[in-house]
Formats: structure tokens, C-alpha cells, sequence
């Protein structure tokens, strides 16, 4: 039974990675398209919403392959969190 646990964990991973990565840049194309056609603006307008939605998808990306990271670390042997490093901004 756990092995199915793990791959409906993994598939579920899988899934979010996915449309992290697709639904920015279509829902920014998207937008641009509409704005271009609502207010009659130049084509300048769904070039910025490729940039964007590009840059939207890559932060996502980014986001997701961190919590993949954090979650595939094994745990700690004694159980305890480690401090948190040493910051010259926290007083």
C-alpha cells in the first residue's frame, strides 16, 4: 500500500509541476490578446505578455523544483530542526 502512496505523491507532484510551468504564460498571452483587442493597442502589448508569462512560468518552475528538493532531503536522525545560520540583518 505504500508504494501506491508514493506514486499517487509523485503523480500529484508531477501534475502541479506541470501546470505551474503552463497555465502563467497562457493565462498572460491570453490576456495580452485580449487587451489587444479590447483597446485596440499595438502587438507591442502580446510580446509584453510573452515576457511575462515566460518569467511567471520560470519563478513557478523555480518554486516547484525547491519544494521537490525540500521534501526529497531525509530526515534528520535526532529529530531536531538545525538553528537558522547566523544573520547580521536579525537582531
Amino acid at each position: 500500500m505504500k508504494g501506491l502512496y508514493d506514486v499517487a505523491r509523485h503523480l500529484v507532484w508531477l501534475t502541479q509541476f506541470g501546470l505551474s510551468v503552463v497555465i502563467p504564460p497562457t493565462l498572460c498571452i491570453a490576456g495580452s490578446v485580449w487587451l489587444r483587442h479590447r483597446f485596440t493597442l499595438g502587438g507591442w502589448v502580446v510580446l509584453v505578455g510573452v515576457v511575462v508569462g515566460v518569467l511567471a512560468a520560470v519563478s513557478c518552475l523555480r518554486s516547484s523544483l525547491q519544494a521537490l528538493d525540500r521534501q526529497g532531503r531525509p530526515a534528520k536522525k535526532d529529530g531536531k530542526k538545525a538553528p537558522p545560520p547566523i544573520s547580521f540583518n536579525r537582531h
